[in-house]
């Protein structure tokens, strides 16, 4: 045995391997990075951690699988901390790898997303209490006498809290403190939210109600998974419905999530729900305070939360011990994101609830057709609501056909519509007209030389928004003021707003009903808190005529609303997505089920210039599934979802060429179709955002056609994106532009 060979004794006292691990950074990785795990420090899969990447010290996770790392281990780096917080659980990794693989998105990206409140790693500090000693004052005084009274339950109390409950300035209560009267201590820090209770205030439903309860119900209490789409017209008390299931989760000690396509404008809702729970849940959306954030992420993952209402991102908040998700208006297409991860959150949901092995409820007055045929086929168990609440009835509809009955010269509204407002007004009741389009006009033009003021970053018009004084360009969010003079030919006064937003519909009004009470509710007039308030106010009957966008279709109740006109029912329709009658027929449906829902007679008048389309005339008919039937038909023949799949590769480069010669070589680098075929490259209907120009890759196939093994090997044989050239891939596409 040669002198440099190992021995018994050698390997007996060998120092042990240092122990790696896979670690998923929140950053486009294509997968996890190896790090060594100090000695004495535990982690596991799910654990968040602090590690080096490059200079910086970020966060990251502690991934699953056997590290084998691709270097010497003794040139890794070490995880430097390990976060005080609840690691994320196996099904919620499991659901972030699944997200990753189906929309081919990098892991640490959709990673970030279950990471949003960074500085809610670490506990909250635990606050200071007050609580009531046997101890009193030498002098008692009415103040100190109240102070007194309110802490005699023998409970903590904070400072302020206790300052507000009594009555009294914090004075007193230090003066209390000074004297014995009350003993300090640390306690946790307060919940963001009451516990909901489940059987705080049961409503009475009617029969359907009770039928379409008893099976959310019984699917709540057998747990497993399950999904069910509750069908139901609107007013019918579908959210009365899902509550139930809600209550008897509750029950069982588990969490619930409620996904709202437009969380941050459904005050109402978040009422009914602390009416019915005497608790209001707790909200997700982008529009909250950092601070709060934190503090819903922390309470989330330590189980104290109960109950979340929120936008598509509140999908990714890693539950403690989820057990139902609710996806109200589960056809909206806010629930898709198309930025980053492109994902639809309706579809993810079912994803979540298969790999948590819990039940899935879907609501909608107006269902998706992939969700109405996974009815029809048995995948998903469809709870139909045919009728209102107290047997309110439907508005009557009817179509106004606008080559009939014309506008007066510059103006949008029918005689036949502004008469029916006018009695609708007198009456003391209220009447809402909708139009898909923000701002006062959509296009600006010079009536002398032609010129139309376009975005220099789009390819795009900027929109007048006369109420602000600006034009606008609502992809890039470019704005100027608005122009006095014609910057080509130099002509005053000649330019000419085209066109009407809803701007422009509210001064038709004021021009017909200068006394009336108009409110005009647009996202980009007013922040969260402002459209809350108006929202308010015309539920209070604080307004006679209301213009609105498609935000008034999500789900408000206005018990004095009688009449819906929608001012230009075609403008869904001019467009070449495959979705568009769909879409159309469901904005309208929803629209026009604003009006009667308290059971007062009720008409929607819908101006069109296309009164033969199927879409029309299914709305007016009231014969949804004759609609749903001949587009299920169509959908089928084409191969389009659900009966076949869609995905879509946007290029985008600084200069045209550039961005179309990288589009040409993915389509040449892609497999032999065999059932999968690429339209395009194409230029993009809006071919230019952002001063980046953009091509489009339409990839079609069957529905067993395995899009993304198809979409993995076209990418991984072309060339490499350079510079500041970008690739975005959709699966599932619900945009074409």
């Amino acid at each position: 045995m040669g002198k440099d060979s190992p021995t018994l004794l050698d390997s007996l006292f060998a120092a042990p391997a240092a122990r790696t691990v896979p670690v998923l950074v929140p950053m486009p990785a294509p997968k996890p990075y190896s790090y060594l795990v100090p000695e004495h420090m535990h982690v596991e899969p799910g654990s968040i951690v602090q590690v080096p990447l490059g200079p910086r010290q970020v966060m990251g996770l502690v991934w699953d699988g056997e590290d084998k790392p691709d270097v010497d281990p003794k040139k890794l780096k070490s995880i430097t901390h390990v976060f005080d917080c609840p690691p994320l659980k196996r099904d919620m990794r499991a659901f972030l790898d699944w997200v990753a693989a189906y929309t081919l998105s990098p892991p640490g990206l959709v990673a970030r997303m279950a990471l949003r409140a960074p500085a809610a790693l670490d506990p909250e500090p635990m606050v200071e209490g007050l609580r009531l000693t046997a101890a009193r004052p030498d002098r008692m005084t009415p103040a100190r006498a109240r102070v007194i009274e309110t802490a005699s339950n023998g409970l903590f109390w904070t400072r302020s809290g206790l300052a507000h409950a009594a009555n009294a300035s914090s004075s007193v209560i230090d003066g209390l403190l000074a004297q014995g009267v009350f003993e300090t201590a640390f306690m946790p820090p307060p919940p963001v939210v009451a516990a909901p209770e489940p059987d705080h205030a049961p409503v009475s439903l009617d029969p359907g109600q009770a039928r379409a309860a008893d099976v959310v119900c019984a699917a709540a209490r057998r747990g497993g998974f399950d999904v069910a789409l509750i069908d139901g017209v609107t007013g019918s008390g579908k959210t009365e419905v899902y509550f139930e299931a809600i209550a008897e989760t509750l029950r069982r000690g588990r969490q619930v999530l409620i996904l709202l396509p437009e969380i941050a404008l459904t005050a109402a809702f978040l009422d009914r729900f602390e009416a019915r729970f005497g608790a209001k849940p707790a909200e997700w959306h982008s529009e909250l305070a950092p601070r709060t954030r934190e503090k819903v992420w922390r309470q989330v993952t330590e189980g104290g939360v109960r109950v979340v209402a929120g936008a598509r991102s509140a999908l990714f908040l890693p539950f403690s011990d989820l057990g139902l998700i609710i996806v109200d208006e589960e056809h909206d297409p806010a629930y898709k994101q198309e930025d980053r991860v492109f994902y639809n959150a309706r579809d993810m949901a079912v994803v979540r609830a298969r790999l948590g092995d819990f039940p899935l409820v879907l609501v909608s007055a107006t269902p998706s057709l992939e969700s109405r045929v996974n009815g029809e086929i048995g995948r998903y168990r469809p709870v139909h609501l045919p009728t209102r609440f107290a047997e309110a009835a439907l508005p009557d509809l009817g179509l106004i056909d606008m080559r009939r009955h014309p506008p007066a010269r510059g103006g949008f509204l029918s005689p036949v519509l502004i008469e029916a407002i006018g009695k609708t007004v007198r009456r003391g009741e209220q009447a809402l007209l909708f139009l898909n389009r923000r701002g006062y006009a959509p296009l600006t033009l010079c009536r002398v030389c032609g010129h139309r003021f376009q975005c220099p970053q789009c390819s795009s018009w900027l929109v007048e928004h006369r109420f602000r004084s600006q034009i606008q360009c609502h992809h890039c969010g470019y704005a100027e003021r608005t122009p006095d003079v014609c910057p080509e030919c130099g002509t005053f006064d000649h330019l000419a707003a085209c066109g009407p937003g809803v701007e422009r519909i509210a001064e038709e009004i004021d021009g017909h009903f200068p006394e009336a009470r108009t409110i005009v509710l647009s996202s980009d007039l007013m922040g969260v808190k402002r459209l809350r308030l108006e929202l308010e106010a015309i539920a209070k009957g604080e307004a006679d005529i209301v213009v609105g966008t498609q935000l008034v279709a999500k789900g408000h109740n206005f018990p004095l609303m009688t009449l819906v006109g929608v001012v230009d029912a075609d403008l869904g329709l001019a467009n070449g997505d495959p979705r568009a009658a769909e879409r159309t027929f469901q904005l309208l449906s929803q629209v026009t089920g604003r009006a009667g829902r308290t059971g007062r007679k009720s008409h929607g008048l819908i101006q069109t210039y296309q009164p033969a389309h199927p879409v029309m005339q299914a709305i007016v008919s009231g014969d949804r599934e004759q609609f749903y039937e001949r587009e299920t038909t169509e959908r089928e023949r084409a191969l389009l979802p659900p009966f076949g799949r869609l995905a879509a590769i946007i290029v985008s480069a600084d200069t045209r060429g550039e961005a179309e010669t990288h589009a040409r070589a993915l389509r040449q680098a892609a497999p032999v179709p065999g059932d999968i075929r690429i339209l395009g490259p194409a230029e993009a209907p809006l071919a230019m955002i952002r001063g980046r120009h953009r091509f489009r890759l339409l990839v079609h196939g069957k529905r067993s056609s395995d899009m993304q093994a198809f979409m993995r090997a076209m990418i991984a044989a072309g060339p490499k994106p350079r510079g500041t050239l970008s690739v975005q891939v959709d699966i599932d596409p619900q945009s074409f532009l």
